[in-house]
């Protein structure tokens, strides 16, 4: 199976890579090409150097949401084994800023190689890792393989298998059976997940419930400088997509007229597309002006839309919202994270396409989101930003489910302490 694998990767590296380079920003295509090809670019390892005391714990998490994830569970981790080397890698060029940002001074950020051997080998000779942890469900099968023969143990941290994938799995099953049993430990958000796993064919043994480490997010308790200038209730779109940004700017023109000097932040939920949402402001003829141009003016900010072309600030910045729209759930997408909102006691409206985030059913039992669509958006808008005892209690239901469902990483840390640290 694994030679079939290569030859078929091999065949489509060669059709997606000229798209996959040259995509990047010319800045990061050496660093990318040179890490891809096995040649992480941080301090190597030297053979016998981790040792029995220290250990080099390697991380990966594909893009934003995992890097996030993979950030509360290392703030913790570090707090029981403060002298153990991290290694975090990540696909997207999102991931690894986020993930950069998130973990400065913690963990060393690389992207992952090629899902070759030869390149695998070439930083698991450089890194040599105690373990290898893959972040939800992030199955590379010649990654895994390749530390597996290296008798590095190998565990699935914060896994989930959504119904569509669960699917796809299993109607190719004898694919990932032996991708499935070269993993040590399976440690999955919920028994949903922990089931769809043991009908892959998972050894039950093997898989353990311990929770979302989503609840367990943490955020830098600061106010961002320029939200002090805010004047008027705030609107925040967060991680939007192609196609949302239209939506949430038709509903916010209408709003100005009910709630004058309503400002609503756009957060795009990729880089690459700030200047497209930029253009749109534009033509739009409304108010505009992007957050990295604020430092070149002054005074209050009132009856504006803000364009947050940054990365790494909106979970701070959910802080100042009065209201959240959820972006990624008015397009088949399945919905963004709506827990860092949660975590400052922010409202939250979402789309009808939620489907990566299970959990939201208990925030709308709880009165705690408003499940919307495209033609209700702006008259539930206009309820919320008008009620402040409504805004209030939908924000404080939010932050009781993330409270009562903290604790995944600390679960999560006994079982990645029990299977390395001996």
């Amino acid at each position: 199976m694994f030679p079939l694998y290569s030859l078929l990767y091999s065949l489509a590296l060669l059709l997606f890579f000229p798209a996959e380079y040259l995509k990047r920003p010319r800045r990061l295509r050496s660093l990318w090409l040179s890490e891809k090809l096995g040649n992480p670019q941080i301090k190597p390892t030297a053979p016998g150097q981790s040792g029995h005391s220290n250990k080099t714990l390697w991380v990966h998490a594909v893009s934003v949401g995992e890097a996030l994830a993979a950030a509360t569970f290392i703030h913790e981790y570090l707090k029981s084994r403060p002298d153990d080397r991290i290694i975090v890698s990540t696909i997207t060029d999102t991931g690894r800023a986020v993930a950069s940002e998130r973990l400065r001074g913690l963990a060393q950020v690389i992207y992952l190689p090629f899902d070759l051997p030869w390149p695998v080998s070439k930083v698991i000779d450089h890194i040599r890792p105690d373990a290898l942890v893959i972040m939800e469900t992030e199955l590379w099968p010649n990654l895994i393989r390749t530390v597996k023969l290296n008798r590095i143990p190998i565990c699935l941290l914060n896994g989930r298998i959504s119904e569509k994938s669960f699917g796809n799995y299993m109607r190719v099953k004898w694919i990932f059976n032996p991708v499935l049993d070269m993993i040590d430990v399976f440690c999955v958000q919920n028994e949903v997940y922990a089931e769809r796993l043991r009908e892959l064919g998972v050894s039950p043994d093997k898989v353990i419930k311990t929770g979302n480490f989503k609840f367990d997010i943490k955020v830098k308790d600061e106010q961002l400088d320029w939200t002090l200038r805010l004047s008027g209730p705030v609107l925040i779109a967060g991680s939007t997509h192609k196609g949302e940004d239209e939506i949430v700017l038709k509903a916010y023109k209408r709003l100005l007229a009910e709630h004058p000097g309503l400002n609503l932040v756009i957060a795009p939920r990729h880089p690459r597309r700030f200047d497209d949402v930029w253009s749109l402001l534009e033509k739009d003829s409304v108010y505009c002006i992007k957050r990295t141009a604020l430092a070149e003016t002054d005074g209050e900010i009132t009856g504006a839309v803000i364009l947050l072309d940054t990365v790494g600030e909106l979970s701070m910045l959910y802080r100042a919202a009065d209201v959240v729209v959820m972006g990624g759930s008015f397009i088949p997408h399945g919905g963004q994270n709506p827990l860092e909102p949660a975590y400052w006691g922010k409202p939250v409206l979402c789309g009808p396409h939620m489907e990566n985030f299970p959990f939201i059913k208990e925030f709308y039992d709880s009165k705690a989101a408003i499940r919307t669509t495209v033609d209700r958006l702006y008259d539930d808008l206009n309820g919320l930003l008008g009620t402040a005892a409504w805004r209030d209690e939908m924000g404080s239901n939010a932050k009781a489910i993330l409270e009562r469902n903290r604790g995944a990483v600390g679960r999560a840390i006994k079982v990645i302490q029990g299977l390395t640290v001996t």
